[in-house]
C-alpha cells in the first residue's frame, strides 16, 4: 500500500470552488477542480480528515488504479488484477456503483456485474467460499468511472453520502441537503460573523438544518463526528489508531467549541407540524443549548438577540412549483424584504431562491449574488446588506438624504433621564414609536397597472355602492400585456391569469404577472393575505370544474337580497358567474308564482333568486353532485328548504324523460362536456337546437325560456328563429364591470309561438 493516494471528492453541482478550498485546508495537495469533483493527492490521515471534516463533500474515493480499456474484457481484466486480499475478506460483502459509457459498456449495470464479477473471481476461494452483494451496508463500496477509454477504480471511504449526518431524520417536504445548506452559510460569511459573536436568525426554517449546520460550524464541530460505520470500517487498509487519533482530536475540539458561551441561534417556522421535528433534530445534534426554535410567520419576524447584537439572517423560502402560488408567494417574499428593512438593520442576510424573480421583489436590493444548484434546480444565492441605501422604496432619495439615514441608523441612542412618580416609584418611558418603513417602490409597468386600477375601482365603486353590488369585476384584461381578470368578493380579490400566447417569452410573462401582484394590495387598499390567484387556460370537458386546492373554505357572499356560498380556493370558477348577476336578478323578479327550472344549474344560486322572488316550485339539474351539495347548502342558507328539487343528471337524458311543466326556465350550458358519467359529449353548437327543442316542450303555455352561453363563436342555429319567438337580450344582461368584455357571455329570451 501506498503512502500517498489520489483522492477524489464529490460534491453538488456548483459547490467545486468552495470544495476545493475547504480541501487544500484539510491537507488535499495538487487539488483541481472537475464538475461535480475535486481531485488531489493525500495521505491516509488526509483521507480521514476529509471524511471527519468536510462540510461540503457527498463522498471521498481512494483511488486504486487507472487502466485504459477498449472493451468489457479490458474492464474485467484490470479490476482482476487488483489484489483484492488487501482490501476485503473471502466472505465480506460488497456494493459496486459504475459511471459512464463507451468502449462497449451500453450501461452501468452491465458495467457494474463486470466489477462485481472480476472481484469475486478473485477472492473465490477453493472451497467455494466468495464475497456477496449487499447494497445496503456492504463491507466494501466499490466506484468504477469510464471517462473517455480510462477506468478509475476506487474505493468509497464514505460508505453512506457524507451530507448524511445522522441528525435529521424527520425533514419537510422539500429538504435542503445539509452539504448545501452548509456551503451557503459559508458563502454568506457565517464563519466570520460567527467568529465575530455574532447571531443567526432563520424565519422560515422547516425542520432547522441551516440552524443546525451553522451550530456545528460556529461550535468547531465536525459535521460527521457522530458517523459510526464508515466506507473504511472493514477495509483491510484501514489504520484504527490513525482514525482513532484524528477523531479523538475532533472529539476534544467539540467539546471546547460547545464549552463556550452558546451564540444565539433562532429558528421560526409557521407550520406548526415542523416545529416538534425540528426541535427533535437539534436534539439529536447534541445542539439544545445553543438553537431554540418557535412557530412563527414570516409577517411578525424579528429577531432579538441579547445585547443588541446584530449578525445574519438566513433564509431559503419555498421556490413555487404549482400554479396559483404565485401570489402567496410573492407575498411572501415581499413581508420578508418588508421584515429585514424594519428589524433587521445593520444585520447581513442571506436569501437562497429557486425563484430569483421573486428575490427581486423584496424591496432590498443584494450586493452580491451565487449561482447554486439544488439538485437539478438552478438557484441562486441573493446576499444582502441591510442599510437604507440598499432599500428599494416608494421614494427616491439623494445621496445625501441617505448618508444620514445611514448615521442615524449607526448612531447610539441617547441616554434617557430617568422619572419618578409622587410614590417614588420610577415611571416607564413610552415606547418608541415603529418605525415607517415604506413599502417596496412599484416597478413602472407596475405603477401603470395601479394607476388603472385604481381608475376601474374609483368608477365602478360608485356604481356598486349606488346598486347594492357587493361582488363584481374591477379589472379584466384591460391592457394587454396584464392579461388578468380581477373580482372583488367583499374584501378578498380572485385574481385569474389568463394564460399568455406561446409567442410570449414566459420569464416576460411572470415578470408582469408579479407587476401586477404587487400592485394590486396597494392599488385597491386590501391585505396581502386577501389575494388569491388561479391561472385560467383553455378548457376542455369538466377541467373548468376541476379542483384545484382542497382548502374547504367558504365565503358568504350577498346579491340582491340572497346569501350565496363562495369558495374561491379549490376551484377555478368559484362558485358564482358574476356576470349572470343581471340575469338572476331579471329571473328573481319574474319568478313569483312561477315553476322554475334551472338546467346545467352549477351551485343553484338562479334557483335560491328565484326562490327569493317567490317562485311556486324550483328544480335545479346538475350532472355534479358536489356542486348539488353546494347548492343544498346555498338554499339552506336562505332559509330555503322546501319545494326545492335537486336533480342529479344528464340534462339531455333528464330532459327526454321529464314529464313536468314550468312556466320560467334558464340554461346556461358549458361550452363543452364530455363527463363519465354521461354518454357521449355535449357540445353547445352542435347541440344547442336539440337541447332547446326539449326544453321548450317542457314550457307552459305563456313561459319563458332564457338561455345563455359563454362560447364566442357561438352561432344560433336560423330555424329556431323561425320556430320560436327569439329575442337577443345580451345588452341587458351585462352590467357596468363587464361592460368592457363585450364577449363575455350572449343572452337569448324564447318564448313558443
Amino acid at each position: 500500500m501506498s503512502d500517498r493516494y489520489e483522492l477524489f471528492l464529490t460534491c453538488p453541482k456548483g459547490l467545486e470552488g468552495l470544495l476545493i478550498e475547504e480541501a487544500t485546508g484539510l491537507g488535499l495537495e495538487q487539488a483541481r477542480e472537475h464538475t461535480s469533483a475535486v481531485r488531489g493527492m493525500g495521505d491516509m490521515e488526509t483521507a480521514y480528515r476529509l471524511c471527519l471534516w468536510s462540510r461540503l463533500a457527498n463522498r471521498v474515493l481512494l483511488v486504486l488504479k487507472r487502466f485504459p480499456m477498449k472493451n468489457a474484457d479490458d474492464l474485467y481484466q484490470g479490476v482482476l488484477d487488483v489484489d483484492w486480499q488487501d482490501h476485503m475478506l473471502a466472505d465480506g460483502t460488497l456494493a459496486v456503483e459504475f459511471s459512464g459509457h463507451g468502449s462497449g459498456i451500453d450501461n452501468t449495470h452491465f458495467g457494474a456485474l463486470k466489477v462485481k464479477d472480476a472481484i469475486v473471481d478473485k477472492l473465490r476461494t477453493p472451497t467455494g467460499e466468495r464475497p456477496s452483494v449487499d447494497k445496503l451496508n456492504p463491507d466494501l463500496r466499490i466506484h468504477l468511472r469510464l471517462d473517455r477509454g480510462e477506468a478509475i477504480l476506487s474505493l468509497d471511504l464514505s460508505g453512506h453520502s457524507l451530507h448524511q449526518r445522522g441528525y435529521r431524520l424527520q425533514q419537510g417536504a422539500a429538504p435542503l441537503k445539509e452539504n448545501l445548506a452548509a456551503a451557503v452559510l459559508i458563502r454568506a460569511g457565517w464563519p466570520r460573523i460567527a467568529a465575530e459573536g455574532g447571531a443567526l436568525a432563520d424565519p422560515m426554517c422547516g425542520v432547522g438544518t441551516f440552524l443546525v449546520e451553522a451550530a456545528m460550524i460556529a461550535a468547531d464541530i465536525a459535521p460527521n463526528l457522530k458517523r459510526e460505520r464508515w466506507g473504511f470500517t472493514a477495509w483491510q487498509g484501514h489504520v484504527p489508531a490513525l482514525w482513532r487519533k484524528l477523531h479523538d482530536e475532533a472529539q476534544a475540539r467539540a467539546q471546547a467549541g460547545l464549552a463556550r458561551p452558546p451564540l444565539w441561534i433562532r429558528g421560526y417556522e409557521a407550520d406548526p407540524r415542523l416545529i416538534q421535528p425540528g426541535r427533535n433534530n437539534v436534539e439529536r445534534a447534541g445542539l439544545s443549548d445553543w438553537i431554540k426554535i418557535y412557530q412563527g410567520e414570516v409577517a411578525t419576524f424579528e429577531p432579538r438577540p441579547d445585547q443588541n447584537q446584530k449578525g445574519l439572517v438566513i433564509s431559503n423560502p419555498p421556490y413555487g412549483e404549482r400554479l396559483g402560488d404565485e401570489a402567496s408567494l410573492l407575498y411572501l417574499y415581499q413581508n420578508l424584504g418588508e421584515r429585514l428593512r424594519q428589524a433587521c438593520l445593520n444585520w447581513e442576510a442571506a436569501v437562497f431562491t429557486g425563484a430569483p424573480e421573486l428575490g427581486k421583489r423584496m424591496g432590498i436590493r443584494s450586493h452580491k449574488q451565487y449561482s447554486f444548484w439544488n439538485g437539478a434546480l438552478p438557484c441562486k444565492l441573493l446576499l444582502i446588506k441591510v442599510q437604507p441605501d440598499q432599500f428599494v422604496t416608494g421614494e427616491r432619495r439623494t445621496p445625501e438624504q441617505r448618508q444620514l439615514e445611514r448615521e442615524q441608523a449607526q448612531a447610539a441612542p441617547e441616554p434617557v433621564e430617568r422619572q419618578y412618580n409622587k410614590n417614588g416609584n420610577p415611571i416607564k418611558p413610552a415606547p418608541a414609536p415603529a418605525p415607517v418603513v415604506e413599502q417596496a417602490r412599484l416597478s413602472e409597468g407596475g405603477q401603470m397597472f395601479a394607476n388603472r386600477l385604481q381608475k376601474n375601482l374609483k368608477q365602478l365603486g360608485k356604481w356598486a355602492k349606488r346598486e347594492g353590488v357587493e361582488c363584481y369585476r374591477v379589472y379584466d384584461a384591460d391592457m394587454p400585456e396584464y392579461s388578468l381578470a380581477i373580482d372583488l368578493y367583499q374584501d378578498w380579490v380572485h385574481v385569474q391569469e389568463y394564460a399568455a400566447p406561446k409567442s410570449v417569452d414566459p420569464e416576460k410573462a411572470q415578470a408582469r404577472l408579479f407587476d401586477a401582484l404587487a400592485a394590486i394590495p396597494q392599488a385597491l387598499d386590501v391585505d396581502k393575505s386577501r389575494v388569491l390567484i388561479k391561472r385560467r387556460e383553455r378548457q376542455s370537458g369538466t377541467r373548468q370544474y376541476e379542483r384545484q386546492g382542497a382548502q374547504g373554505q367558504f365565503t358568504e357572499v350577498r346579491e340582491g337580497g340572497v346569501k350565496l356560498l363562495v369558495n374561491l380556493t379549490d376551484y377555478l370558477d368559484t362558485g358564482l358567474f358574476l356576470d349572470h348577476r343581471p340575469m338572476r336578478m331579471r329571473i328573481q323578479k319574474e319568478a313569483a308564482g312561477k315553476r322554475f327550472l334551472n338546467l346545467f344549474c352549477y351551485t343553484a344560486t338562479a334557483s335560491v333568486h328565484a326562490a327569493k322572488g317567490g317562485a311556486r316550485s324550483t328544480t335545479s339539474v346538475d350532472l355534479s353532485k358536489t356542486y348539488l351539495d353546494w347548492a343544498r347548502r346555498n338554499f339552506s342558507l336562505n332559509g330555503f328548504s322546501d319545494k326545492n328539487r335537486l336533480e342529479q343528471g344528464d340534462v339531455m337524458a333528464w330532459l327526454e324523460t321529464c314529464r313536468d311543466e314550468f312556466d320560467l326556465i334558464f340554461i346556461d350550458p358549458p361550452t363543452f362536456s364530455n363527463s363519465k358519467r354521461m354518454e357521449g359529449v355535449f357540445d353547445v353548437q352542435r347541440d344547442h337546437v336539440q337541447l332547446l327543442d326539449l326544453a321548450l316542450a317542457r314550457l307552459a303555455p305563456g313561459g319563458v325560456l332564457y338561455f345563455s352561453n359563454n362560447f364566442r363563436k357561438f352561432q344560433l342555429d336560423e330555424n329556431l328563429v323561425a320556430r320560436y319567438q327569439v329575442e337577443e337580450i345580451t345588452a341587458s344582461t351585462i352590467d357596468p364591470d363587464f361592460a368592457r368584455n363585450g364577449k363575455i357571455h350572449r343572452a337569448w329570451k324564447i318564448s313558443v309561438r
